[in-house]
């Protein structure tokens, strides 16, 4: 037998089996998102209409989660597949994504950052798992303001926090144009969805990108003027972010709005988690 054409026929049975392997593990790293967003909107909307007193955040939702039926069992499966959320974004990292600019250095270096978020996200959902702290860890709006403080201690402390609430604006920037822009059709088997189905993958993926990225840009409008009034206290987590759109003259309706938003990208990554190409 020819020895080059057995070893190459191992590389592509060593390459299927990884993409396998990793194909599972995103599907279940996106379904796992989508579970944690959908908690979160939901608890954002108790919020706005006054139902409740949790923390509309991570650990808010690992609470949540953990009152339920098989509770536990849930919140293994959630950590598990946020690691094989993290196991993805690592194999991007070091074998490049899907597209045609899928091994380039950008690319490869947010997979990086996308890797190091999921791992701590992971971890800390396995923490919660493993010794049910009904605090999640802490409140976001304490880490938030807990972060900030020992920041701001360090030498130029101002500028490392202004630049990072900075970055994090225009990732909400960049989150929410993309979504408008319906980018995601780049990643999607649009070939395997019908018409009416691709429909309501857009509203999803449309409404629930841009209430993210509105997110994810206020609360870096917040680290900035932590940042300019060097008090910690301005810097918001998730939680408080969420509950500063009812105090708006909007009042509660726009914080609607946006836990709705969330609610529909937490079904919009059970989209993707069914049609994404990986």
């Amino acid at each position: 037998m020819d020895t080059s054409a057995l070893a190459q026929g191992r590389f592509r049975a060593r390459r299927a089996a990884r993409g396998s392997v990793t194909e599972g593990a995103a599907r279940a790293g996106l379904a796992a998102r989508g579970v944690i967003y959908l908690l979160v909107g939901a608890l954002a909307l108790q919020i706005a209409f006054g139902d409740t007193g949790e923390q509309a955040d991570r650990g808010g939702a690992l609470a949540e989660l953990a009152q339920q039926p098989f509770g536990a069992v849930l919140l293994w499966a959630l950590g598990i597949g946020l690691v094989g959320m993290a196991l993805w974004r690592l194999s991007e990292a070091l074998f490049g994504s899907v597209g045609q600019d899928g091994r380039s250095a950008r690319k490869r270096l947010l997979a990086t950052v996308r890797f190091a978020f999921y791992v701590f996200v992971a971890y800390s959902v396995l923490s919660f798992a493993t010794s049910r702290d009904q605090s999640g860890g802490g409140s976001s709006d304490r880490q938030s303001r807990d972060a900030t403080a020992r920041a701001l201690e360090l030498p130029g402390g101002q500028w490392l926090v202004g630049a990072a609430g900075i970055a994090i604006v225009a990732a909400g920037v960049w989150i929410g144009v993309r979504a408008v822009l319906r980018k995601y059709h780049d990643k999607l088997r649009l070939g395997q969805l019908s018409h009416r189905t691709r429909q309501l993958v857009d509203v999803t993926g449309v409404a629930g990108g841009a209430a993210r990225g509105l997110v994810f840009a206020v609360a870096g409008v917040f680290a900035v003027r932590a940042a300019v009034d060097y008090e910690p206290d301005r810097a918001k987590g998730l939680d408080d972010t969420l509950r500063s759109f009812a105090d708006t003259p909007l009042g509660p309706w726009l914080l609607v709005c946006v836990a709705a938003g969330l609610v529909l990208f937490g079904v919009f990554s059970f989209a993707m988690a069914r049609w994404r190409r990986v």
